[in-house]
């Protein structure tokens, strides 16, 4: 029998929180420990914190407070031009991995991408082993491999894919 579905509660969020931080470094940590350096394009606190930059958190639902509970993962959409929009600092905990957290952050995302009127979004994620679960989940939501865009460059470490909306 299949385990029930987490039960998150999805945020954009405004970077305040302490764990939101600790969480981003530990994102970092893990690009610099799988790509080299050049090929790094995650994003620092800094940069996530600019206006062209939304973000959103989800948050495991705690039935007894009034807080969320877990940050469970991350998702930010970066402003291209008034059509094309990036996804960045898709990310889950590592102890809720393949729980659907991804799945439904991705899901609020495109939907919240369409209602800020874009109609193509794309991203651009690694080419090692470590990315092969987010790969899966791209392909199912109907994203291509396609070419370079925005400032990217062709690298062999640098997976670019894209989908209308």
């Amino acid at each position: 029998m299949a385990a029930a579905p987490l039960a998150l509660h999805i945020r954009q969020d405004d970077l305040q929180d302490a764990r939101i931080e600790a969480f981003m470094h530990e994102h970092l940590r893990d690009m610099h420990a799988t790509s080299p350096p050049e090929s790094v394009h995650a994003l620092d606190m800094v940069r996530l914190r600019q206006p062209d930059i939304r973000f959103w958190t989800a948050w495991t639902a705690d039935a007894q407070a009034a807080a969320p509970g877990q940050l469970a993962g991350t998702a930010a959409l970066k402003h291209l031009d008034t059509d094309h929009a990036e996804l960045k600092s898709m990310r889950t905990a590592a102890a809720l991995r393949g729980q659907g957290v991804a799945r439904a952050l991705l899901e609020h995302l495109l939907g919240q991408a369409v209602d800020l009127g874009y109609t193509r979004i794309s991203l651009e994620t690694g080419t090692q082993a470590f990315f092969a679960p987010a790969h899966q989940l791209y392909l199912r939501y109907g994203f291509a491999d396609c070419a370079p865009f925005g400032d990217y460059r062709p690298d062999p470490h640098s997976r670019y894919m894209t989908r209308t909306l």
